[in-house]
């Protein structure tokens, strides 16, 4: 193909002091596409910063559910008026979702939330990139609901019913660089088409060698194991990961 590069679809930008080493070591890794994922108010606008500084940082912006829950409506509802009036300068909306394993008290005020976002994901035409921490069965419900279409499931640890399930709906999982250690992320390449997948490092979150902190120079660690699951060449993933982030991002 010639023109594809490297792409983490799924790294933590803003929590870094040394930014410009970070990208310039993605760079020389031939990493030119990093999707930058907003969690919170000081997140989404350092994520939009980011982006207007490096050309190989997209926006994502989003409420993490956890982050969520600590808000008022009126404030949820101002965060979402800003996604909404940035629509322009975002590129996906992430990293949103619900997580169970960390509250385990207001599973219904999570959905509420929840709700609220993929209705603003559709009416601005924007993928979802999703944390679905144990409450991976309830997320592909609300999906499914509201006939989402442009879905990323980040590190998505669900059981493998569920996974054939996404891969069935035309949405999209990541394989985390912590597929070096992960028999579930492994079995995922094995099981789910090519077509199916994205690369992410969660960075600086879930280094392949169990250090810290991970960073996007390391994607291309998920890259290989794919390349090894399936027995095909490196340079062959990347052309067709870099085929599916066009095709989720159109």
């Amino acid at each position: 193909m010639g023109n594809s590069c490297f792409i983490d679809a799924h790294c933590h930008l803003d929590d870094y002091e040394n930014i410009e080493e970070i990208i310039n070591n993605a760079i020389k890794a031939d990493v030119k596409i990093m999707i930058a994922q907003g969690t919170d108010f000081d997140s989404n606008r350092k994520v939009l910063e980011l982006a207007s500084e490096y050309p190989e940082i997209k926006a994502a912006l989003g409420l993490y559910p956890i982050s969520a829950l600590k808000l008022t409506d009126s404030k949820i509802e101002e965060e979402l008026h800003f996604i909404k009036k940035n629509k322009e300068k975002v590129f996906a909306i992430g990293e949103v979702g619900i997580d169970f394993k960390e509250d385990t008290d207001n599973h219904q005020r999570q959905i509420e939330i929840f709700e609220k976002i993929i209705l603003l994901s559709k009416e601005i035409d924007k993928t979802l990139i999703i944390h679905s921490r144990k409450a991976e069965k309830e997320v592909i419900e609300l999906l499914k609901k509201h006939e989402v279409k442009k879905v990323i499931m980040h590190c998505f640890s669900g059981n493998f019913k569920l996974v054939k399930e996404i891969s069935d709906k035309g949405w999209f999982l990541t394989i985390p660089t912590s597929v070096k250690n992960s028999e579930h992320f492994q079995k995922i390449i094995k099981e789910i088409d090519i077509s199916k997948l994205l690369c992410e490092t969660d960075s600086p979150y879930l280094h392949p060698d169990k250090e810290w902190p991970n960073e996007p120079a390391n994607v291309i660690e998920s890259y290989k194991k794919i390349a090894e699951i399936k027995g095909i060449s490196l340079e062959e993933v990347k052309d067709k990961i870099f085929e599916n982030y066009k095709l989720i991002f159109q």
